[in-house]
């Protein structure tokens, strides 16, 4: 579990989730005026996903942590990712983006559908300004824009705003702006192409993929497709036409796309989108095409008769860049039985099923053994892939498994956060302690082992934490564990090597449900 901390070093302090930021955009926008009728404004912020940066940073952050990675990708040159609510199709998106964690782009290119605007039946890219969400303003590279707007042998890709700024709220599409906090938390800084497609006949996808093709050969450059799949069909039902397009993608086959929709076998609202992304990839030398995962709306709101279909995929040239994985020990053991091990978790269990329902914290007289040493520790609580409540000591001031049922009972009713947790969720509730040790100043970062120890940043007011298995899960090296550090401080992300900058480490013992 990836975590970062505003540090209160002797009081329970509330757990975040790391990710990168913006603060070089933001540097960047002060020193580039942008005309406001030019940016558009966030759409969704406090609907389809959260509106607060620190809450939605988290959100990302636990979404990514619980994706898988796949290493034998290659280059990864595309993705295809899923629109809806975070709350749906967020744990799919986040095995796309997961695949990128720590590369960086120049520029990404979103293609979306068009769902609202009926004056739309062209491919409408937006030729300048930016895109704003809660993580920050995310400029539009005219460049790239203006040299796909250029390709014209069709007439079906044209500079326009429709479907991005224009017109009314209705007609501002949702399908391309849902990508972007995902691609701020995973690709840090870069620019943006967004185009809304419109017309997504063969031929309009023919000239779009030349187009960003032509545009992009040789930059570092992602494109990214945004489509979700069959709707309002049985979970049975979508299986099967869900199917067909991860069939289609799996056998890098966007013209069988084409058709099997042309003829009712499968739906995706953004075909268009995917079968563009598709050719323009294949015309930049990817081969290979990864489904990574697949779901449905159904998987989270338990009602299987009327769903929303989703899935996300890698488009990469295999053998390029690969890298064998490797299973990381992660953090330190601290000598914990496996008797001492359960009884933390069930000091957890215990703790949540009394507190939920109106108790006190109970008391639990286990002193044996590490349970009566003074250790430091967090307690997490996910319910369906998302952060539900963290809140923990970095210092023991008490013994261990006091220290965890206080933690358990604060994680579950008074993270500021959240809203208590109830009853009824107790069965969908997992959780995970973390017990540190203690922390320790260091002068020379060359101490610090990346998968062993966590980081502490303090500079004036600002201080910043992330936990051991950050580093890890995203496969950072020392420097950006420090850079993002910092960046979880609010401070510049080369504070760590100002002499005025505290760096402290600690580790810690993982254990999981």
């Amino acid at each position: 579990m990836k975590k970062v901390c505003v540090i209160v070093l002797t009081a329970a302090i509330t757990c975040c989730f790391a990710c990168k930021d913006n603060s070089s955009n933001a540097q960047e926008d002060k020193n580039m005026s942008i005309n406001s009728e030019d940016i558009r404004p966030s759409a969704l912020a406090g609907s389809w996903y959260d509106s607060d940066p620190e809450r939605l940073k988290g959100t990302i952050d636990l979404y990514m942590k619980h994706a898988k990675i796949f290493y034998d990708l290659g280059k990864v040159v595309g993705l295809i990712a899923p629109h809806a609510g975070y709350r749906y199709s967020g744990p799919v998106a986040a095995y796309a983006y997961k695949q990128i964690l720590g590369k960086t782009y120049d520029t990404v290119v979103v293609v979306s559908p068009n769902h609202r605007d009926p004056r739309i039946n062209f491919s409408s890219v937006m030729p300048h300004g930016g895109y704003q969400t809660p993580l920050g303003l995310v400029r539009v590279d005219e460049e790239i824009a203006q040299a796909i707007i250029d390709y014209d042998e069709f007439d079906t890709i044209r500079a326009s705003n429709l479907g991005h700024i224009a017109g009314s709220a209705d007609g501002l599409e949702h399908s391309l702006e849902i990508q972007i906090p995902f691609l701020q938390v995973a690709a840090g800084q870069f620019k943006l192409v967004p185009i809304v497609m419109g017309d997504q006949s063969p031929r309009s996808c023919e000239a779009l993929a030349k187009a960003m093709a032509k545009a992009v050969k040789g930059k570092n450059v992602l494109l990214v497709a945004s489509t979700d799949l069959s709707h309002f069909f049985t979970a049975e039902q979508a299986k099967k036409l869900d199917g067909v397009v991860s069939e289609r993608i799996e056998s890098y086959d966007p013209e069988g796309l084409l058709k099997d929709m042309a003829d009712g076998k499968c739906q995706a609202c953004g075909g268009g989108p995917t079968v563009a992304v598709m050719m323009a990839c294949r015309e930049l030398g990817a081969a290979k095409a990864t489904v990574l995962n697949m779901g449905t709306s159904g998987d989270v709101t338990g009602d299987n008769s009327s769903v929303v279909g989703y899935l996300s995929a890698a488009l990469s040239i295999p053998g390029v860049g690969e890298e064998k994985a490797e299973e990381e020990e992660v953090g330190v053991d601290l000598g914990l039985s496996p008797d001492e091990k359960k009884v933390l978790m069930n000091v957890v269990k215990n703790t949540l099923e009394v507190v939920v329902n109106g108790g006190g914290v109970p008391r639990f007289n286990n002193f044996n053994g590490k349970l009566g040493e003074k250790w430091g520790a967090f307690v997490t609580l996910t319910k369906n892939g998302q952060l539900r409540g963290c809140i923990g000591h970095i210092i023991g001031t008490q013994p261990l498994i006091t220290t965890v049922a206080q933690m358990t009972r604060a994680a579950a009713l008074e993270d500021y956060r959240f809203s208590p947790v109830k009853p009824e969720e107790l069965k969908d509730i997992e959780y995970e302690i973390s017990v540190l040790t203690p922390i320790r100043e260091i002068k020379d970062v060359g101490e610090i082992v990346v998968g062993r120890d966590g980081i502490i940043i303090t500079q004036g007011v600002h201080k910043g934490l992330l936990l051991p298995q950050v580093a890890t899960d995203y496969g950072w090296d020392l420097d950006t564990f420090l850079e993002q550090t910092c960046r979880k401080a609010g401070l510049p992300r080369d504070a760590w090597k100002d002499k005025n900058t505290k760096i402290e480490i600690f580790s810690a013992e993982i254990l999981k449900m």
